[in-house]
């Protein structure tokens, strides 16, 4: 029997594949083609159109650097809106904080969110928490009349393209500000900076992003699967600064075992390679 591979395209001339064993699961949903598949190497994983969204090997770097730089520079967080995170992970992290009183989830497809829970359950494991207020809906139009009410916002988003689009635009960024409170924290996944259409979409969402708030940071991580394997996440904010307020011996004190994230890693995370910088300056 000839070996099953996995291949996804990081750029027209860059192939990346994981050899897997079967594949679990595969549907056309009324947003998107959802497959789920298993492999020796990375565990079970979950692609959207195509695209690879999360293994179970690798979802704890991206899962805990999306929840915890925020919650360690404002131990105040009380709530939270998510915008799409079908796969339950970043509720699950955001769950490991008993100050936080309300997690609403806006996710557009709500079969992303019943696949993971049969297929995926180490990490939709999230959705189980009393305090998950799961909404099947538009990110954009979901937030777009709140005004003051989050404490965090955490944009969990495919890439700038099919039903993820929207959640790249000022408008969307503009909402986002009006729905946070006064010390509230815009964190988005920003993109690679490596490939060039990826980089193209970091530097487009930095710039709208900067257009809409006073505080703009960007920070990274290493995440195997995704293209380059380099990361990037945004740190937005009214006011607050991700070093500066950091209140790292507050969030030490809870004693979260993370795998990922601590407090050393968040101040270096901010430090950006020359060439990045260089990109991020052209729109600043």
């Amino acid at each position: 029997m000839d070996d099953l591979w996995y291949s996804e395209y990081h750029s027209p001339n860059v192939r990346f594949s994981i050899k897997v064993s079967q594949q679990l699961h595969h549907e056309q949903s009324e947003y998107q083609n959802i497959s789920i598949y298993e492999s020796a190497e990375f565990g079970r994983f979950l692609t959207l159109d195509g695209v690879l969204m999360l293994t179970e090997r690798d979802e704890f770097i991206y899962h805990e650097m999306i929840v915890h730089v925020a919650m360690a520079v404002n131990p105040a967080i009380r709530n939270v809106l998510v915008i799409g995170a079908g796969d339950g992970g970043v509720a699950r992290e955001l769950g490991r904080y008993q100050t936080i009183q309300k997690i609403e989830i806006a996710e557009i497809d709500q079969r992303v969110v019943e696949l993971c829970q049969k297929f995926l359950p180490r990490t939709a494991c999230g959705f189980n928490d009393p305090r998950v207020e799961l909404h099947f809906a538009d990110g954009l139009k979901y937030v777009r009349h709140t005004q003051n009410k989050y404490d965090l916002i955490i944009v969990d988003s495919t890439d700038p393209s099919g039903p993820g689009e929207v959640l790249f635009t000022k408008e969307f960024y503009g909402s986002c500000h009006s729905a946070l409170s006064e010390n509230g924290i815009l964190i988005n996944q920003h993109e690679s900076p490596f490939y060039l259409t990826d980089a193209q979409a970091m530097q487009s969402a930095h710039r709208r992003i900067l257009s809409v708030f006073p505080v703009c940071r960007i920070y990274q991580a290493h995440i195997p699967t995704y293209p380059s394997g380099h990361w990037l996440f945004g740190f937005a904010s009214k006011g607050m600064n991700p070093i500066k307020d950091l209140n790292a011996e507050a969030w030490e004190a809870l004693n979260i075992a993370t795998h990922y994230y601590n407090t050393n890693l968040h101040r270096g995370a901010f430090c950006l390679p020359t060439y990045v910088e260089e990109m991020l300056k052209q729109d600043e």
